[in-house]
């Protein structure tokens, strides 16, 4: 045999061993967490299309089983491929956005999907994720003196408003004020002080008067029902009082499986959706509802492992980003159906129904392993 040949299948063994070490180190219990969490999906769907799975449950789990496959594939790929792709990555993303505003589909008002046949993709979901890319791939090996510059700072607040505009623009305020906290998150996350940030916030304080006068009507009427739902019971406050209602009616253990009154007698709306955890708190209790909000929590607790566990900057700032991104997730949708906030289109992450935000979440999970199976990569110097 000669020693060409001997090397080329070397090689070769040595790049199949390599795919099985990575397969070795994904978090397996990670992965059955994420079935866990889609599994309660599953349950509630199945309530919500009255015992059956046909109207929603169905189209949950091969979903979930696509995106499974999906962010398997995305973990395998080195993060380095990722942390150079960014940039290319932030311009197909605002490029969506731009597609939105130009050829969008429309429905209640809003200008937000783009038709893909199967899927109705929402890209300002994909653009939360890219910008979390984008941000720790500017920031993962500036110096902290670096990081202190105000003038090294205006790029990526720049790559953080431009999405926001687009966003806001649809309108869409809830994912537009989520993706400006997200941005935030990472700029707290990579070292810029505080005093910065109670600038930006005093900016935005003053600003909301401007703001709030180029709110359409019904964005208004959100506001004014968070403060006073009983002002129009049978209109814009009809929604929190129905959820709140069910809420208290689950009591502590629930009415148990199928038997949610507010749900089936269709009192609560969009119970497949943005209610879907009201559903559960309605059939399952104060303990179950807990226990949901445990997993999701575990969850949440896993980003910021892998973000510990992190030797380069690039993975610790992805991680963080998207464990802050799953976390606004649960924590705008509950306090929506609990009456905290004003409610808007938010849904729980992997339990709602919906495919575009099930992909884009599965596609950050896939980073996210990504950042954990290659968290000792070397990346090379912090950059002066």
């Amino acid at each position: 045999m000669s020693s060409t040949l001997f090397e080329k299948r070397l090689l070769t063994r040595d790049r199949g061993s390599g795919i099985f070490q990575k397969l070795w180190q994904i978090p397996w219990l990670f992965v059955l967490l994420l079935c866990a969490v889609a599994g309660v999906g599953y349950v509630a769907l199945y309530s919500a299309g009255g015992g059956s799975p046909e109207a929603y449950a169905g189209k949950h789990a091969l979903r979930f089983g696509f995106c499974v496959v999906m962010m398997l594939c995305i973990a395998l790929v080195d993060i380095r491929i990722y942390a150079r792709l960014a940039p290319l990555a932030y311009v197909g993303g605002i490029g969506l956005l731009v597609l939105v505003a130009l050829h969008g589909e429309v429905g209640k008002g809003a200008q937000r999907w783009i038709d893909l046949g199967p899927l109705q993709l929402q890209p300002s979901e994909l653009m939360k994720i890219i910008l979390v890319m984008t941000l720790a791939a500017w920031f993962h090996r500036a110096s902290v003196e670096r990081v202190g510059n105000p003038l090294f700072l205006i790029p990526p607040t720049i790559l953080v408003l431009i999405p926001v505009a687009l966003i806001f623009k649809q309108p869409n305020l809830g994912t537009s004020l989520i993706t400006a906290a997200l941005g935030g998150a990472m700029f707290f996350a990579a070292g810029v002080r505080w005093w910065k940030f109670a600038i930006v916030v005093g900016g935005a304080v003053a600003a909301a008067p401007l703001v709030y006068a180029n709110l359409r009507d019904y964005q208004r009427a959100r506001i004014t029902t968070f403060l006073d739902p009983e002002s129009d019971p049978l209109g814009a406050g009809y929604n929190i009082i129905q959820s709140k209602i069910a809420l208290g009616s689950g009591g502590l253990w629930g009415k148990g499986f199928l038997q949610g009154t507010q749900g089936h007698l269709n009192f609560l709306p969009e119970k497949q959706t943005d209610f879907i955890f009201t559903m559960l708190a309605e059939e399952f209790g104060l303990v179950g509802a807990l226990t949901v909000l445990g997993l999701l929590m575990l969850v949440v607790v896993f980003c910021f492992l892998v973000a510990l566990r992190c030797r380069h900057q690039f993975g610790r700032l992805l991680a963080i980003g998207l464990g802050t991104n799953y976390f606004l997730y649960i924590f705008v949708n509950v306090a929506m159906v609990t009456g905290s906030i004003p409610v808007g289109g938010v849904p729980l992450p992997l339990i709602s129904h919906g495919g575009s935000a099930m992909l884009t979440t599965m596609i950050g999970f896939g980073l996210l392993i990504s950042a954990w199976v290659h968290r000792d990569a070397e990346f090379g110097p912090a950059r002066d």
